[in-house]
């Protein structure tokens, strides 16, 4: 079943790296979507895929992370298919 998840990092994201470690995880997964640093100084990750998939990439990313995220707040939403890949923003 695919799905999508739209996440809010919040912590020391920005400036660390997170947006590039993101991308290079999501090239050992099929997922798509993008990264992007917000102004409020969060960080936020829309990813698309199998379940499986998707669960798997955000987990190597909060693991890989894990000393910058204060917090992360997830969401899910109807996947829109538009990406056809994973990229920065």
């Amino acid at each position: 079943m695919e799905v999508c998840r739209r996440v809010f990092y919040e912590g020391y994201v920005q400036g660390v790296g997170f947006r590039y470690r993101a991308m290079q995880i999501a090239g050992e997964y099929s997922v798509t979507g993008f990264v992007r640093n917000l102004p409020d100084g969060r960080v936020e990750l829309l990813a698309e895929g199998e379940e499986s998939e998707v669960g798997e990439f955000l987990e190597r990313v909060k693991e890989s992370m894990s000393q910058h995220i204060r917090k992360a707040v997830e969401n899910r939403e109807p996947c829109s298919h538009e990406y056809n890949d994973f990229g920065i923003r």
